[in-house]
């Protein structure tokens, strides 16, 4: 019901601003209208931990997209929505990915509303990328994101690279998946329950800053965010019960990527501080491609990663001790057909998550993908790992686009 309200303010504020430019002079205005409707089907291979779960996930979901600019391009309102409707009440959801005013000038970029940023090098973790908060019943990997109302000032500079301030009005908390749904711990969570550790709770007002710079072959990025995070923190007590909260906490991240010949080299770190806790992590890793193969275009990439995470039982994601490895193919035909395999392995125990990517274009309107997610030989001290132990699945979905 917030992400309503907020997105009906957002569409009044926006629609005046838009309304304001056209008074002003005569200009020319384009629009752009996509929609996606998208059918998916999850497998899972095993019968399930908890009672409620099923095997079988249909669903269909909806993603319409409109834009409309004048100025030259230079002023624009832009508009994301995102509907699913699933077997899991939780996964049944709506969100405003995107719907806001911009506006570029010179040297400089002003962004209003509801919108999605993405930080962040590393193919298998994503530490530094805090603006969002993650979808964490869309899609495993945490790769969706939710829309995050925010005003966006950039600053871009020749010289000393570019800067960008964000204020965050409005915290969005996080979903888990429901009693029916997969990929959940054995108590479900419902989000409603979270609690703030700040007693302004969600309309705690948080700041973030950024600066991003390339040298050469070498692009450098540091960030500091103060706010609600955007990982609950979850304390298990003896009997497995969970408690979990939203911290005030500082992060500071770095990311650096060297392009060296056909290595790129990358990593990600950050440092957080929380009343509740303190952890450093980074995650580091190359990519090596061999390029044009078999003379028609085919890349095939060889990637390798380290993530540390010294939160131990703390850490969210579970990546405390791990390798990530992993090859890219890309065909780079007219289908634009691609697929990314790997896995991650613990470095201390023999959890292992092996995964599978793959997509491809058919006609001019259609897209099929491939994903599968199998959990081989979880231990029991992964004490967020060993809830999905018996959810190894696959996934379809064939979308068509207007």
């Amino acid at each position: 019901m917030n992400t309503i309200k907020i997105g009906v303010l957002v569409a009044l504020f926006t629609t005046h601003l838009g309304w304001a430019q056209e008074k002003d002079a005569p200009k020319k205005v384009d629009h752009d209208l996509e929609f996606e409707i998208e059918g998916e089907y999850r497998f899972f291979y095993d019968d399930a931990q908890f009672n409620g779960q099923k095997d079988h996930y249909p669903s269909i979901a909806f993603r319409p997209e409109y834009s409309l600019d004048w100025n030259k391009g230079y002023e624009s309102i832009n508009f994301t929505g995102f509907i699913r409707l699933d077997r899991d009440d939780e996964r049944t959801h709506g969100d405003i990915r995107e719907l806001y005013y911009q506006k570029a000038k010179n040297n400089w970029e002003l962004s209003v509303g509801l919108k999605k940023v993405f930080w962040g090098v590393i193919e298998s973790n994503h530490l530094v990328d805090i603006v969002n908060q993650t979808d964490a019943v869309e899609t495993f990997d945490g790769e969706e994101k939710l829309g995050q109302p925010m005003v966006q000032f950039s600053l871009i500079t020749n010289k000393l690279g570019t800067f960008d301030f964000f204020y965050l009005p409005f915290h969005r908390k996080r979903t888990f998946a429901g009693s029916e749904g997969r990929l959940r711990f054995g108590t479900v969570i419902d989000r409603d329950d979270l609690g703030y550790e700040s007693g302004a709770e969600e309309w705690r007002q948080d700041l973030a800053v950024r600066w991003k710079h390339y040298f050469g072959s070498v692009d450098i990025a540091l960030s500091h965010f103060y706010g609600n995070g955007r990982e609950p923190l979850f304390v298990f007590d003896p009997l497995g019960n969970i408690n979990a909260f939203y911290p005030v906490i500082n992060q500071t991240g770095l990311e650096l990527q060297i392009t060296h010949d056909a290595f790129l080299w990358k990593l990600e770190s950050i440092y957080r501080h929380a009343d509740a806790q303190d952890f450093f992590a980074l995650a580091a890793g190359v990519e090596y491609t061999f390029s044009n193969i078999d003379g028609n275009g085919l890349d095939i990439g060889i990637l390798g990663e380290y993530l540390y995470d010294e939160r131990d039982e703390l850490a969210l994601n579970a990546l405390q001790n791990d390798v990530f490895f992993g090859s890219r193919i890309a065909f780079n035909d007219t289908q634009d057909t691609s697929v990314l395999i790997g896995g991650i392995t613990d470095l201390k125990s023999s959890s292992t998550i092996f995964s599978l990517e793959a997509s491809r274009r058919f006609g001019s309107t259609w897209t099929a993908e491939v994903e599968a997610r199998i959990f081989s030989n979880i231990d029991d001290t992964e004490l967020i790992l060993s809830n999905f132990r018996d959810d190894s699945f696959l996934r379809i979905s064939i979308s068509k686009f207007f």
